[in-house]
């Protein structure tokens, strides 16, 4: 069902946590399936210096979270910008079907990021996601709790 990179990023996920003096956060979620994934960014330059991401979901949503963060990191924020949600399934060799709107929000919550960094409007995506009974989080893990 998953490709071995998507496993990988799963079981093995990159640039996990919080960056407590971030320059951005995005954070987005479908609410049909429940995955949130938030992304913290430290920007220097128009670059994206460090980048961390916390994420309660599905193992895809994990992935997806752990991919962007490879792909940008380093990149200038409008390079950035053009990564989308087919690009990180493209990295990742492919997601399911049924996974592909309710689990890949990772680049969405870049571009939120970005956005609020620059102070320009984001335009929340619908993420309706047709497949719901497969949505539901077959794994969950939840990366440490904002607050308590």
């Amino acid at each position: 069902m998953y490709s071995e990179e998507v496993m990988d990023h799963f079981n093995n996920p990159r640039n996990v946590g919080k960056i407590e003096d971030a320059d951005a956060i995005g954070e987005v979620g479908n609410p049909v399936c429940g995955d949130i994934i938030k992304l913290y960014l430290k920007i220097k330059d128009e670059q994206i210096e460090d980048i961390k991401f916390k994420t309660f979901g599905c193992g895809a949503a994990i992935a997806t979270s752990s991919m962007v963060t490879e792909l940008v990191k380093g990149k200038k924020l409008d390079e950035a910008l053009k990564i989308s949600n087919q690009t990180v399934a493209e990295a990742l060799n492919g997601l399911p079907a049924p996974k592909m709107h309710c689990s890949n929000l990772a680049a969405d919550a870049l571009h939120k990021a970005i956005k609020t960094y620059r102070n320009e409007e984001f335009v929340e995506i619908d993420h309706h996601c047709e497949h719901s009974n497969f949505c539901h989080k077959e794994i969950k893990i939840e990366l440490e709790e904002e607050s308590k």
